[in-house]
């Protein structure tokens, strides 16, 4: 078998074995629907508070909204209580949601003084009962997101895929990094290695995943899926790139013309999703991702962050477009 193939995650099978991760602030709806046009075979929604959903918190209500163009997803909650986990997991199911998402891996302080987060990863028996109340309240797969380690001193990743093994999880996703490292040095591929080992059910590696020779590692590791954060953000097609890699092909969604169309793409979902203020005003906050390498890359960039609406934007790209290739 490829590296790249269809994974199973319980009852569902994704078409492909490259997921996009969870990232605050980041992958909402247009996003997530831009991931899946560059080939993610299964993109996470932003982290959602079980808490907040108890008591009835609007915004958190609306992050649970699955636009019908972004399936297949999965939906991430964070919390510490089990009924509360238990009814937002419901609550995801309900909403449309493929796959249930528990986080017990954010570093996030905030996150962490309430109790959920990594901290979880020092209360194996309540993390076990959270993954097990989830799990008891949904027939869609739930599935656990942590680390390899809370610190340098001991990994953790192999009891703690074995824990959401025994607790009914479909799958086990963990962040090849320490909680202390957050999101900085390299993965530790001989602690995913150890992971997939102990368990029988699918393990998917996740942390510092930014090209097709680093995911290459990961399945040699044994994983039977990639999840890719940060590497997505500047490049929601780096799915197909590392894809194209895998197959012998050039990756091409890096020449000017394809960041541009995909840039435009992103605009079009924003505007789309939020209305054309605040999807434009969205837009220009990624705008240095995008927008550069190529002649007059900074002028473009500066005229686009000044424009308010989508038909001047077209107008822009348009024009950008036949100067590169005149």
């Amino acid at each position: 078998m490829t590296d790249i193939h269809p994974l199973a995650i319980g009852a569902f099978t994704a078409s492909n074995n490259l997921l996009l991760a969870p990232m605050a602030g980041i992958t909402d709806s247009p996003f997530r629907v831009l991931c899946l046009k560059g080939g993610a075979g299964v993109v996470c929604a932003e982290m959602v508070s079980a808490h907040a959903l108890h008591y009835g918190n609007e915004k958190s209500g609306r992050m649970l909204r699955i636009n019908p163009k972004e399936h297949p997803v999965s939906m991430q909650i964070f919390g510490s209580d089990e009924t509360t986990i238990a009814q937002a997991a419901k609550n995801a199911e309900a909403q449309g949601a493929d796959i249930v998402d528990l986080n017990a891996g954010c570093p996030v302080k905030k996150i962490n003084k309430a109790g959920a987060g990594c901290v979880l990863m020092k209360d194996e028996a309540k993390l076990g009962r959270l993954v097990e109340a989830a799990v008891k309240s949904v027939k869609i797969p739930v599935t656990l997101k942590t680390r390899i380690a809370l610190n340098h001193k001991e990994l953790l990743g192999a009891r703690l895929a074995k824990l959401a093994e025994n607790a009914g999880a479909s799958a086990v996703v963990l962040h090849a990094r320490a909680a202390v490292d957050v999101h900085s040095g390299p993965p530790n591929i001989d602690a995913l290695a150890e992971a997939c080992a102990a368990v029988k059910i699918p393990v998917i590696g996740n942390g510092g995943v930014v090209n097709a020779d680093i995911a290459r590692q990961f399945f040699q590791a044994g994983c039977a899926g990639v999840m890719i954060g940060r590497g997505a953000v500047g490049n929601p097609f780096i799915f197909r790139d590392i894809i194209d890699v895998f197959n012998g092909k050039t990756p091409s969604s890096q020449t000017p013309h394809a960041r541009l169309g995909i840039y435009l793409d992103l605009v079009r979902e924003n505007v789309s999703y939020y209305g054309e203020r605040i999807g434009v005003n969205r837009s220009r906050k990624t705008a240095g991702y995008w927008i550069k390498d190529f002649p007059n890359a900074a002028e473009v960039r500066s005229r686009f962050v000044r424009l308010d609406t989508l038909a001047d934007i077209e107008d822009l790209f348009s024009k950008t477009l036949a100067r590169l290739d005149a």
